[in-house]
């Protein structure tokens, strides 16, 4: 057991190139702290297949229960008996973000995470994700009705973040802790069943396993990483697409609304999603971006519709353009006809929040 998370420790860190400066985000619990132990033998030898590399270690306390300081406390103490070095506790704030507690702490811990490796040097950042945490991401994508992204799971490197335990079980890291005579602390908010995630690992993994036979967390894992490649493609081949058709203006950016239509829907519908990111917005639900993808059906000027992030999206025809242009100075606007035009932009424009 050991050396098979030794073995998924150092491909990780072959994949990124390997980095001399390491990172363990370590929360005490079971897989981070195999995590941790696992890191340090290459940690106590001074290099991984002849290539130097040091680890540090942190903690981040989120400080949403009691206790946590504690708990903190007493995890940096295992690292630094384990041999990692420097070993840190950060201390964090989780302030609302509208997407959910669990979000926000993830959201916070992560931030801190990246100004720990920045300050101390580190590369590479190492979580202690596993196959089970992989399956339950994607049941979840599934439940909420999400998209190729969202059921591609977790991936097993982004930027700095590394998660060499995607191929280990949860009840791996727990007998990795046995053999290395570590005593892990086990969350309560794991089992907490106002969780999403809590209920569907203590609740749904169980009895799918029971109904459809072993292996289903390892099938669920498997489907994340065909996903994966597949949106890669897609997410590139988007990227270059919409790279090829935006279009600057004044407050914000356009779209050609015939070479947006005449996309493939998985094409067209990422497009405008990247439309709406490149001006500050945030990537909208299914039902925001089918209202949006929508005006490409109008005639006339049309919208706006509303977008996550304070975006305005709507359809400006040019026949509208043309005609504006084309108004006697002192004449009335509408007292020109006006005819729809099957041609227009899709415009994107970030609206500032009115204050309140």
């Amino acid at each position: 057991m050991v050396g098979k998370a030794r073995k998924q420790l150092q491909n990780a860190l072959a994949s990124a190139g390997y980095p001399s400066h390491v990172l363990v985000a370590c929360s005490g619990g079971p897989d981070s702290l195999a995590l941790a132990a696992i890191a340090s033998y290459f940690a106590r030898r001074g290099h991984v297949d002849g290539h130097p590399v040091s680890v540090a270690g942190v903690v981040v306390d989120h400080q949403l229960q009691e206790g946590s300081a504690e708990v903190a406390s007493r995890t940096a103490a295992m690292l630094r008996e384990l041999g990692l070095s420097p070993v840190e506790v950060r201390t964090v704030e989780v302030a609302a973000t509208g997407f959910g507690p669990e979000a926000a702490a993830r959201d916070a811990r992560h931030a801190a995470l990246e100004t720990a490796a920045d300050q101390l040097g580190c590369d590479a950042i190492l979580l202690g994700h596993t196959l089970d945490d992989q399956a339950e991401q994607v049941l979840l994508g599934l439940a909420r009705g999400s998209g190729t992204r969202s059921l591609a799971g977790m991936r097993p490197v982004r930027g700095r973040l590394l998660r060499p335990f995607l191929g280990l079980r949860r009840q791996e890291t727990l007998e990795i802790c046995r053999v290395e005579e570590l005593s892990p602390w086990h969350d309560p908010s794991n089992s907490d069943p106002a969780f999403a995630r809590s209920r569907t690992r203590v609740e749904v993994m169980p009895v799918l396993e029971e109904k459809l036979g072993p292996g289903v967390a390892e099938s669920l894992a498997r489907t994340a990483a065909i996903l994966q490649q597949d949106a890669d493609f897609l997410e590139e081949l988007a990227s270059e697409t919409y790279l090829s058709l935006v279009q600057p203006m004044e407050g914000g950016i356009w779209l050609p609304e015939d070479a947006v239509r005449e996309l493939p829907a998985a094409l067209r519908f990422r497009v405008i999603a990247k439309a709406a990111a490149d001006v500050g917005g945030q990537q909208p639900g299914y039902g925001r971006l089918h209202a949006a993808e929508a005006l490409l059906r109008r005639q006339g000027s049309a919208g706006p519709v509303e977008l996550p992030g304070h975006v305005s999206v709507f359809r400006l025809s040019l026949s509208d353009l043309e005609q504006e242009r084309a108004v006697p100075a002192g004449a009335a606007a509408d007292s020109v006809p006006r005819q729809a035009s099957p041609c227009g932009k899709l415009v994107f424009r970030h609206q500032k929040p009115s204050q309140q």
